[in-house]
């Protein structure tokens, strides 16, 4: 049995040490350090995306994909930012929050972060539950059982070393972008329209903000923020700042290709949803409604590709989603629980979701809107971290970067004090 230290990690960072050497170069070389972005960008194609980009394309057809690629570059930036942190400091977020912040800030700032996981994982179990129900023909209780015993499977790889848990989830981000290949081809797409969709900024109503702010929190994650600078933090042993700037170099370059492919796949969702229920059924707002309503349109083939794209991203964001959980608790307050019982609490609310019957989409939609609430915490530290010379010394950002963080993070604030100030019935003007 291959280990961390013998198997495909210690291959994989001895083959690293010997790029930084100078010993080995090209398109393979990159590959070497591929892997972090990749387990990242599952956080912005789970589930939650799904329900969000349904009600989004059948709703409002085009007119919100602007909101998917202004959310995507912002997770972008967020991520690079995230990686840079843990490959200058070697230290995670969710560390340097709780060594430089106040001891109550820290305790309400991982609290936060933990209903964040909560919702994250509510989003990703629900999801690969609902698929595995739909396309077996199982009770939706039996689908997130066998959801439980996968992903509980999956993350005992882990054990391994970074490098197997890296081909398994970059294998599930494949199959998820070959069905979106696969749909955006058989759905009628107007591909004008979408043009247009993506740069022309239109909010039509109080429900388009709701569903965009859900696509942003769907979108740029917080749990992703924080397990993004842990996966970069011990990756590959660095000596000088040039092998760190190379790092660098690369972990950039994997970040724009990751979050590039998130973002057409995410894309693909809302074109999907346009074509297909947008003219005649754009009542269709529920995962389960999507795929019943698919099989007539566009067959049974489109309709069974959708459900393996979304079990393939409720499986694969669920395991993420624990690592992630459980680098937030360690980081926060050094406290470290098995692997299983991570999981089993985590599980808790889809299981009483269900069990009270709630309606599931509205669950996810509801959980997105929650993580959107949350992101400004990792957002704020994250930016604070990254331009503190003291923390990053010559790696700090400049004040062009600090500016386009600072926008990114004012545009998620502002949408989500708008949907508040709606919530709680303040009037403004324009979205009456």
């Amino acid at each position: 049995m291959e280990t961390g230290a013998t198997g495909s990690t210690g291959r994989t960072r001895r083959g690293m040490a010997e790029v930084l050497a100078g010993r080995r170069r090209g398109p393979r070389a990159a590959l070497l350090f591929a892997g972090p972005a990749i387990i990242a960008s599952v956080a912005y194609i789970d589930p939650g995306n799904y329900a969000t980009n349904i009600q989004a394309g059948a709703g409002y057809g085009y007119t919100l994909l602007w909101v998917v690629l202004l959310a995507n570059l912002i997770a972008m930036l967020f991520q690079s930012l995230s990686a840079r942190l843990g490959i200058v400091t070697g230290r995670n977020l969710a560390e340097l929050c709780r060594d430089h912040f106040p001891r109550p800030v820290v305790w309400i700032m991982w609290a936060v972060s933990e209903v964040a996981a909560m919702a994250t994982d509510l989003a990703e179990f629900l999801g690969g539950a609902i698929g595995l129900a739909l396309l077996f023909n199982m009770p939706l209780m039996a689908g997130m059982g066998v959801t439980a015993v996968v992903t509980y499977g999956i993350l005992m790889f882990e054990a391994r070393g970074f490098r197997p848990m890296e081909l398994i989830i970059g294998t599930f981000v494949a199959i998820i972008s070959l069905c979106y290949l696969i749909e955006i081809f058989i759905a009628p797409v107007a591909w004008g329209e979408a043009g247009m969709g993506m740069i022309t900024p239109s909010l039509p109503d109080l429900a388009a903000l709701t569903i965009s702010v859900g696509i942003i929190g769907a979108t740029v994650m917080p749990h992703a923020i924080y397990l993004h600078s842990g996966l970069t933090q011990n990756r590959v042993r660095m000596n000088n700042d040039v092998e760190r700037r190379t790092v660098l170099k690369f972990s950039n370059l994997e970040v724009v290709l990751a979050l590039a492919a998130a973002g057409l796949v995410n894309m693909a969702m809302v074109m999907m949803a346009a074509g297909a229920f947008h003219s005649g059924h754009s009542e269709v707002a529920e995962i389960e409604t999507a795929y019943h309503t698919l099989t007539p349109l566009l067959g049974s083939a489109a309709a069974a590709v959708f459900l393996v794209s979304l079990i393939a991203s409720g499986v694969s964001s669920s395991v993420v989603g624990t690592m992630a959980g459980q680098m937030i608790m360690q980081g926060f307050v050094h406290i470290r629980l098995p692997i299983w019982f991570r999981r089993a609490v985590t599980m808790v609310p889809a299981f009483a979701v269900v069990a009270l019957g709630v309606n599931a989409t509205q669950a996810l939609v509801v959980s997105q809107v929650i993580l959107s609430i949350a992101l400004p915490v990792p957002m704020v530290a994250l930016i604070i971290f990254v331009s503190r010379k003291d923390i990053m010394g010559g790696f700090r950002i400049g004040w062009l970067t600090r500016g386009a963080a600072g926008l990114g993070a004012g545009v998620v604030l502002t949408l989500n004090a708008v949907l508040l100030l709606q919530t709680f019935g303040v009037a403004i003007p324009g979205l009456g």
